[in-house]
Order: structure tokens, then C-alpha cells, then sequence
């Protein structure tokens, strides 16, 4: 009969598990085959546990090594659950999740739109405290320009409809589209104040998806009246919501900061 496992098993088998994600984790951030060395210190371990790891990884298929046997590399098995996981993802229902705490956190109304045949659409509409006054809603189109929404779009969108739309605003109102979008990625955040949506000033942030392309944007909205002190926390807070949002659906921001 198999005695159950003490407290002290467990701990010592969630460790090893935990252990073994580092390895993966490590493997998944360095974007391309690499070293016993740079995993065990990406990991945290020595290089004796990462060798012996790397092993289990490799037998179970969830890691790989190269036919010279000097470079460590994710496994097919790793691509299955990845695929698996992916396609159990609703963008939207992980966005809104993001979105509700940021409303929670700060009062703010937060919109999520998505880029539609019209342009920059909104399809979900979360109340902040008090609620706005406004003729946005659900099934609103943002102009490109004209809108901190929009702007993101601009900046992190590669459909060649978003720069012809962009173009043709940058003509009607004067502006340059180059380099308005420039400024946001500079940024990473994109801001309209009370001239270009009258009553209401807001900021955007963009959330990525697993291939670090833009999924949808996440835009905090205030009254043009609210005080302006408390601007630059609920900008933290929406980059931090955006990025967790982002996350979710599989982005991993430190990832493409390293490389």
C-alpha cells in the first residue's frame, strides 16, 4: 500500500515542478536555442540541476537538443499545449477581465475596441464611477486621429487601411500621421485631451497577442471636468492592465524587451 505523501513530499514535488517551468520559461524567453550556462542562470539553478532537468525535458518531449548537443531549444510537446491553450483564448474575455480590475482600481470608464471595417470600433463599454454622460457606447467608430483609441491603432497596427484612414484625417485636420505615431510608440500610451473629444479626455494602451501583434486596445476615459491629479496613476495602472491583459492571451512583454 502506498503511504500518502508527508507535507514535506509536497512541497518538495511542487518545488521540483516549479523548478522545471523556470527551465521552460528560460528556454521560452531566449528566443532561440541556447546554452546550459544561460538557462541555469535564467533560471536560477546551477548548471548540474539545469543538465539534469534539460534531460527529464528532453525525454518527455518538452525540450530539445541540437544535433552538435551545445544548444537547448523548447520541444514539440511544448508547441502542442501552446496550440492547445491558444485556442481556448477569447482576446476579449481575457481583455475585459484586465479592464474590470482597472475600472475597480481607479473609477475610471475603460472601453476595449477593436479595429472594424468603419475603423477603431468599441466592443465592450465598462462604467466607471460616476458613470460618463457621453454618445459613446458600444458599436462606437473612433476616429484615427481624433482619438487616443485610434492613435494606437496607428502606431501599433500594420494594416495598410489604418495608415490610408490616417492619411486621409492627417489632410482634413492639418497633422502629420508619421509622426503622431512615432510619439506613441515612443511612449507606448496615447493621449486625447478635451479639443479632440470635447467633454471627455482619455488615455489608450495596446494589448498584444502571442505573436506581439495588436489585438485590441484598452482606453481609460475621464470628463474633461474630473481633476487632472490622479492622470498619471491611472495611466500606470491602464499599462499595467493593458500589459496583463496582454499576458493572458500569451504576449510576453519582457521577452521582446530582451531581445
Amino acid at each position: 500500500m502506498t503511504r500518502p505523501p508527508r507535507p514535506a513530499d509536497a512541497r518538495r514535488g511542487i518545488g521540483a515542478v516549479g523548478t522545471a517551468l523556470s527551465v521552460l520559461e528560460a528556454l521560452a524567453a531566449a528566443g532561440r536555442a541556447t546554452s546550459l550556462s544561460e538557462v541555469a542562470r535564467a533560471a536560477g539553478i546551477s548548471a548540474s540541476q539545469a543538465h539534469r532537468y534539460l534531460a527529464s525535458l528532453i525525454a518527455a518531449g518538452m525540450a530539445r537538443r541540437d544535433q552538435g548537443g551545445a544548444l537547448y531549444d523548447l520541444g514539440p510537446r511544448v508547441l502542442r499545449l501552446g496550440l492547445a491553450a491558444l485556442s481556448r483564448l477569447d482576446p476579449l474575455e481575457e481583455a475585459e477581465r484586465a479592464a474590470a480590475r482597472l475600472v475597480t482600481a481607479t473609477g475610471r470608464t475603460v472601453l476595449l475596441a477593436v479595429w472594424g471595417d468603419a475603423g477603431p470600433t468599441v466592443v465592450r463599454w465598462l462604467p466607471g464611477r460616476p458613470a460618463l454622460l457621453t454618445t459613446l457606447g458600444l458599436g462606437s467608430v473612433l476616429p484615427v486621429l481624433g482619438s487616443a483609441t485610434g492613435r494606437v491603432f496607428l502606431a501599433f497596427g500594420d494594416a495598410e487601411e489604418i495608415r490610408a484612414m490616417a492619411e486621409r484625417e492627417a489632410a482634413e485636420r492639418g497633422r502629420d500621421a508619421g509622426q503622431e505615431a512615432a510619439a506613441v510608440r515612443a511612449e507606448g500610451i496615447a493621449r486625447a485631451d478635451s479639443s479632440l473629444i470635447p467633454g471627455l479626455r482619455a488615455a489608450a494602451a495596446p494589448v498584444f497577442d502571442a505573436q506581439g501583434r495588436l489585438a485590441l486596445v484598452m482606453t481609460a476615459i475621464a470628463s474633461a471636468a474630473a481633476p487632472p491629479g490622479q492622470d498619471a496613476a491611472v495611466e500606470a495602472a491602464l499599462r499595467a492592465a493593458a500589459d496583463a491583459a496582454g499576458a493572458a492571451l500569451g504576449h510576453c512583454s519582457r521577452c521582446t524587451d530582451e531581445k
